[in-house]
């Protein structure tokens, strides 16, 4: 029970830091998508840099597990493309979707409609899509743990790496008043 409510405060957490940054405003996630807002592009690298180190302090005091799914390009670049058109037609990505839609916005309604039929949609093809787009590039298990020997040092390249990341965006991207 005590994962439910850590899950349940963490959620209500990140909703009301989204909210706060302007991830829930459509808007804004266009100016982001054109390079004019930085705020939060900085806000989704620094998102990915917390869960990282959350996640290697929870493996190494045994309290977590990580899955690793099988790296397929050609499933993963598919997916990265319908997630790419739907996050440019709605201005949300399904996170702050729902985020949107808890704040009350009409139109993250109907995204989050039409996610919700793409991924039954997804469901109910999977068996048949797995030989067609997921095979053909299947390359196993690929983590950064494998190619740098130790998840330490794993885990630090992953953080220089999109830290400069943060550090890049800030420095060049326009700045908005």
């Amino acid at each position: 029970m005590t994962e439910v409510w850590i899950g349940i405060f963490s959620g209500i957490a990140f909703g009301f830091v989204i909210q706060r940054i302007g991830a829930t405003n459509p808007q804004k996630m266009v100016l982001a998508h054109l390079m004019k807002e930085r705020h939060i592009p900085q806000f989704m690298l620094l998102v990915v840099i917390f869960s990282a180190i959350g996640l290697f302090a929870l493996e190494a005091a045994g309290g977590g597990t990580t899955r690793v799914l099988p790296t397929s390009l050609v499933a993963t670049g598919l997916g990265g493309v319908i997630f790419g058109i739907g996050w440019g037609l709605t201005g949300y990505c399904p996170g702050t979707c729902w985020a949107a839609v808890g704040e009350g916005r009409m139109d993250a309604i109907f995204a989050l409609l039409g996610g919700l039929v793409g991924a039954a949609t997804f469901a109910q093809l999977h068996e048949a899509l797995i030989p067609a787009f997921y095979m053909p590039t299947n390359y196993g298990q690929v983590t950064l743990t494998d190619w740098f020997g130790h998840p330490g040092v794993a885990l630090g390249f992953l953080i220089l790496l999109f830290g400069g990341g943060v550090l890049l965006i800030g420095r060049f991207w326009e700045r908005q008043a």
